[in-house]
């Protein structure tokens, strides 16, 4: 919501759906410009068929914005405190976002900081 209220300050229209805090699911049949997952596909034991329904409401040149943490290599996966929150079952490096950018078929991949990953769609 903190997020939500801050783009809506800025004037954009914006739909919310959360599976246990803003359940509407109505939201998920418009077109967006949008789509915005935060700390989400982490806790996805299956995320591809939720991440082409999202994709699939994207107008073209929209983004599928994402964020969650990227593992960088084996040695600190091991070290990493993320690994240890019992309800995260996923885990996606730079290369995971390259093979959901070539599935979806993305026109532009960005990374963003340490947890940040845009997918634009042609």
């Amino acid at each position: 919501p903190a997020l939500a209220a801050q783009l809506e300050a800025l004037g954009l229209r914006l739909y919310l759906f959360d599976i246990f805090y803003h359940r509407d699911e109505s939201v998920l049949s418009h077109c967006v410009d949008a789509v915005v997952m935060t700390e989400v596909i982490e806790h996805l034991h299956e995320p591809l068929p939720l991440l082409q329904q999202r994709w699939a409401q994207l107008k073209p040149g929209g983004v599928l914005a994402l964020m969650t943490q990227r593992v960088i290599d084996q040695a600190r996966f091991q070290q990493w405190q993320y690994k240890n929150d019992p309800t995260h079952c996923c885990f996606y490096s730079e290369q995971s976002f390259q093979w959901l950018g070539d599935t979806l078929g993305v026109q532009k991949l960005e990374f963003e900081g340490r947890d940040m990953v845009f997918l634009r769609k042609p």
